[in-house]
């Protein structure tokens, strides 16, 4: 059996990260492990996003181009909470599974759901169409109670949506500027 360089090991992991249909599958696994497992399965959640920075070439550059999309996402949930639009089943406005969902969900952008972001219209139609399904399958699954009429939540997440995701890509999108070293 013939091991590869520790380098070429490196940059197979790096490169298959950044793969629209790898960064797909790993992002309904942590889906699926943040909204059916809720806080319960919080270490499971956690080893997978701890696995894509563990993947990605240069992990604190990654973590700068994430963190204003989580924290945004996680701002809006958290006062669509506090307005009675959510109920994330307790006291706190966006429980941290939630806050690993939105930095899953952010890897995404320029990966698996990529092409999306090519069209301004295109983002805000399919944001303001599968997002709000999203919440509902959610809903269903028992990890979030919509209060409100269903007509009245479906049309504030698909308003809300429509205008947010395009401005998921363009964050998604702008350069990098990485700190100076002196």
């Amino acid at each position: 059996m013939m091991l590869l360089p520790q380098n070429a090991l490196t940059q197979h992991w790096s490169r298959l990260v950044e793969h629209p249909l790898y960064n797909g599958i790993w992002f309904q696994l942590t889906w699926f492990s943040c909204v059916l497992g809720r806080d319960a399965w919080l270490p499971l959640s956690l080893t997978l996003l701890a696995m894509h920075f563990l993947l990605v070439q240069n992990p604190a550059q990654e973590l700068r181009r994430l963190a204003p999309i989580m924290a945004l996402g996680v701002a809006v949930d958290s006062a669509l909470s506090l307005l009675g639009v959510f109920n994330f089943n307790g006291d706190v406005l966006a429980p941290l599974w939630l806050c690993v969902l939105w930095v899953a969900f952010a890897t995404t952008l320029n990966r698996a759901l990529a092409t999306f972001g090519r069209w301004r219209w295109l983002a805000a139609v399919v944001g303001g169409v599968g997002v709000p399904f999203n919440y509902a399958v959610g809903a269903k699954l028992g990890a979030v109670v919509l209060p409100l009429a269903p007509w009245l939540t479906t049309t504030l997440l698909m308003a809300i949506w429509a205008l947010l995701l395009p401005l998921f890509y363009r964050l998604a999108k702008r350069p990098m500027v990485t700190p100076e070293v002196i």
